[in-house]
């Protein structure tokens, strides 16, 4: 993966992500297959910060039911990156 938009896919904008930001810790939601050297180096490409550490999280899909029919929702990958003290805020989450 040399691409940094390719592992990083979009930002997750909850309540407690929110919260995590005055901590700057800012969550993602990344590809499956990269890793926490691969993300810290697209994070500081994309954004032009200096991250401290890199925290993922694989989550499962649920089982839904519609009917007879069983399906699953689909599978991802979270990290939480923590920017250093003296790198500068994401703007992407300004206005939030």
């Amino acid at each position: 993966m040399t691409n940094p938009h390719d592992i990083i896919i979009k930002p997750i904008v909850t309540e407690q992500s929110m919260a995590e930001m005055a901590e700057n810790k800012y969550t993602f939601v990344v590809s499956k297959k990269a890793n926490k050297t691969e993300i810290k180096k697209a994070v500081e490409t994309i954004f032009g910060v200096n991250v401290e550490k890199v925290n993922t999280l694989n989550y499962d899909g649920k089982v839904k039911r519609m009917g007879r029919s069983v399906g699953r929702t689909a599978s991802f990958k979270k990290a939480v990156v923590k920017l250093t003290a003296d790198s500068k805020e994401i703007e992407f989450f300004q206005g939030m």
